[in-house]
């Protein structure tokens, strides 16, 4: 059964941190690219960070370049996205997505909120 599970989402003050975490399962995640989405309520979900399936090459929307990072450990079937610098528009949920040519899969998100 394929599944990608979000973890580490929750309430921050702005200005903090969160590292998410994707764990992925039920196919080789090592093939894909793996990517972060977000979506904002009443707003389309948009990409914020992609990385290769080696990891050799991240992509960082430029709304979260400088502040976040995403990395992954193939070892470990998980990607991670490390988000510094927490604003109130960082609110949203974030969403896991692996993707090969042709397929690709979504996790649940996890909710994260900024605010004081």
């Amino acid at each position: 059964q394929v599944q990608l599970v979000e973890s580490g989402g929750g309430l921050v003050q702005p200005g903090g941190s969160l590292r998410l975490s994707c764990a992925a399962s039920g196919f080789t995640s090592s093939k894909y690219s793996m990517s972060w989405y977000r979506q904002a309520p009443g707003k389309e979900r948009v990409v914020v960070a992609s990385i290769t399936s080696a990891g050799s090459s991240t992509y960082i929307a430029e709304f979260v370049k400088g502040r976040f990072t995403i990395s992954r450990d193939n070892a470990k079937n998980t990607v991670y996205l490390q988000m510094n610098s927490l604003k109130a528009e960082d609110t949203a949920v974030y969403y896991c997505n692996a993707r090969v040519p042709g397929l690709e899969y979504w996790g649940q998100g996890t909710q994260v909120t900024v605010s004081s």
